[in-house]
């Protein structure tokens, strides 16, 4: 996945005329993927789905007694959260 820093690189270098084997040597990339960005009409973008944690059966009641104890410390937590 490119940033959306190369991607605006890659379509100003190509549209002044850089070769994209050029582009892609510069840049350490595949000239696939440069013929991606080139066609693409928009930056890309990468969404991940959320998915449960191992912390998320203990969430609630950290977050608890951070209400109550904003400074307790992390080893302080995992204790009495078990």
């Amino acid at each position: 996945m490119i940033t959306l820093e190369d991607w605006a690189l890659i379509r100003r270098l190509a549209g002044e005329g850089v070769p994209k084997a050029h582009i892609a040597e510069r840049l350490g990339i595949s000239r696939t993927t440069v013929i991606k960005a080139v066609n693409s009409e928009s930056p890309p973008h990468y969404e991940r789905t959320a998915a449960p944690t191992s912390f998320t059966p203990f969430e609630s009641r950290v977050r608890a007694l951070l209400l109550e104890t904003p400074t307790m410390p992390a080893t302080v937590l995992a204790e009495r959260v078990g």
